[in-house]
């Protein structure tokens, strides 16, 4: 993890839950990474090449595409959900990466990391039924996600220019509003980010070997 001057940066997953190269969740999730502050860290984390979720593959060597995507998530240390609405619901391909990344069971990569979502559609409701679903799906993956401000971004085709850049000015400054309270989510539940969960995993691996007789002192073994 880099650091700034005052906070380390904080690396954020986005996931975005249309395939299409030129989607309009893509394009939002985009615009938010450009309007996040230099403290945050944004990385699109690609979903499309997750095989199916079989635990059939598990085994001792799964699938590459998972592997490469559990350990990208982990890397990270919050994740944002840009989405479209497919059937009142979210994308199959978005239900799937969350399957994929919440197996084995017990090993959930997903499991304490906040959360937050925006919902794109270019009906009038934003795409609302998906970003519900999503919220759903937190509850059992321990994800904390951010209540407020929400985001569902309605009439999307009217809000962009030709080349996806946002061209109104409420919709920019909505997108400015939720990344900067994200990172603010963020920083409240995770105090230090990664550096801080690996620093408290240390301390207690510490604390369980002296307990157990076993804590190493300048390469020697205390037993």
């Amino acid at each position: 993890m880099t650091m700034t001057t005052e906070h380390p940066v904080l690396q954020l997953a986005v996931l975005v839950g249309s395939l299409r190269a030129q989607s309009y969740s893509r394009k939002i999730a985009k615009a938010l990474a450009a309007r996040a502050p230099d403290s945050l860290r944004c990385r699109f984390i690609e979903i499309g090449e997750l095989p199916l979720y079989n635990q059939d593959l598990e085994g001792e060597t799964p699938p590459a595409a998972w592997s490469a995507f559990r350990a990208a998530i982990g890397e990270c240390d919050a994740v944002l959900f840009v989405t479209p609405e497919y059937n009142r619901s979210i994308p199959g391909c978005l239900k799937n990466a969350l399957d994929v990344g919440s197996r084995p069971s017990g090993k959930s990569v997903f499991k304490g990391l906040p959360a937050g979502v925006v919902s794109v559609s270019p009906g009038k409701i934003g795409a609302f039924g998906s970003n519900q679903a999503l919220r759903q799906s937190f509850v059992f993956l321990d994800m904390p996600v951010m209540q407020q401000p929400e985001a569902y971004i309605g009439n999307v085709a009217e809000l962009l220019d030709d080349s996806g850049a946002v061209k109104n000015s409420d919709t920019a400054a909505l997108l400015k509003d939720f990344i900067e309270a994200l990172e603010t989510w963020i920083r409240t539940v995770r105090p230090g980010g990664s550096s801080f969960d690996a620093f408290m995993k240390q301390r207690e691996k510490i604390a369980e070997d002296y307990v157990n007789g076993t804590y190493v002192v300048e390469g020697h073994r205390d037993a």
